[in-house]
């Protein structure tokens, strides 16, 4: 089980360092690319929806949202009552876009190795492992 589960974490790791790597270059750490990412798919998410999607803390994803904020990544809307909502601003989604050609590229260099079938198959087991 140890092994299995330190395949895994060295697979992470790997996948981590390359991509922070190849985001460097456009200016992104994976953590922002991840906000990117995660704020295309969740239009108006709120902060703490952020937080919970890029597993960060509320605090650590107001700092990252309010630097993304400052260079134009991002941009903070009213929503409903008091709710702050955030969205993409097209600087921030050419960005995205850059970035997930990047990471796709990472992917591919590891998982790239897989018959479809492996990846499917893998895919599922970890789904199962997780819980999900």
């Amino acid at each position: 089980m140890q092994q299995v589960g330190l395949a895994v974490k060295r697979l992470q790791w790997r996948h981590h360092r390359e991509a922070n790597r190849g985001l460097a270059l456009l200016g992104l750490s994976l953590v922002q690319w991840d906000t990117l990412r995660h704020l295309h798919a969740n239009p108006g998410a709120s902060l703490h929806q952020l937080a919970e999607l890029t597993f960060q803390t509320d605090q650590s994803m107001g700092e990252l949202a309010k630097r993304m904020v400052d260079r134009g990544l991002i941009e903070r809307i009213e929503g409903p009552g008091r709710k702050v909502q955030h969205q993409l601003t097209p600087a921030g989604d050419e960005l995205r876009q850059a970035g997930g050609a990047t990471v796709d590229g990472v992917l591919a260099g590891s998982l790239g190795h897989l018959s479809d079938g492996e990846r499917e198959t893998l895919h599922q087991l970890l789904l199962k492992a997780a819980g999900s």
